[in-house]
């Protein structure tokens, strides 16, 4: 199995486990479970994750200088998807909640460290 493919499953099982948990603990606190747009932001997140690791591997020879810059560049294309794509829909109520931020950032994190850890894997071969 190819780094991708690796990455790609490993990515897929930790956002599972995560996904799990945080439903398991919204379903403990007696909340909504699916609200705040939670299952598209762990997707979303795992799509981004495995394209800009993708990306990256592939550019790791070519692009070697400008790989941290480009690194970068996916973290704030990330940012860039959750306010054209999620702000808009948390401030409808007029804040942010706990809820809203939890729904969108836990997966966002676990992506982006998920990705680091990757993306140095890679690096040091």
């Amino acid at each position: 199995m190819n780094s991708f493919s690796k990455f790609s499953v490993r990515l897929l099982v930790v956002l599972a486990l995560a996904f799990s948990i945080h439903l398991f603990v919204l379903h403990q606190l007696e909340l909504p479970l699916l609200d705040n747009r939670i299952v598209a932001a762990y997707f979303l997140n795992y799509i981004l994750a495995i394209t800009i690791y993708l990306t990256l591997f592939l550019l790791k020879t070519k692009m070697s200088e400008q790989l941290g810059f480009l690194y970068m560049g996916g973290s704030f294309v990330k940012f860039l998807f959750f306010f054209i794509f999620f702000y808009p829909y948390y401030k409808l109520d007029g804040g942010l909640d706990s809820l809203e931020f939890a729904a969108f950032f836990v997966p966002y994190l676990i992506s982006l460290i998920f990705e680091t850890l990757g993306v140095i894997e890679f690096l040091k071969k």
